[in-house]
């Protein structure tokens, strides 16, 4: 399941079907995981403000933030 998919809406003349009431319920709970992925990342201040310096440098400090967030759930 694609986490970028859109949910189904509900209308007065059109309510969600089961399998759609499912599907959202799943989608709901990936797009939950991600966020607090996101929100982990985002303690380090170096992930959430912008970063000023010259090249690749913000890529690589965000993949070693990530990579110590991999760390810590390994263990």
């Amino acid at each position: 399941m694609n986490p970028y998919e859109i949910p189904f809406k509900t209308t007065k003349k059109n309510p969600l079907t089961a399998e759609q009431k499912a599907f959202d319920t799943m989608l709901s709970k990936l797009k939950v995981a991600i966020e607090h992925i996101n929100r982990a990342l985002k303690i380090f201040r170096i992930c959430k403000e912008t970063y000023r310096g010259n090249g690749e440098g913000g890529l690589v400090r965000v993949r070693l933030v990530a990579s110590l967030y991999n760390h810590r759930i390994v263990f």
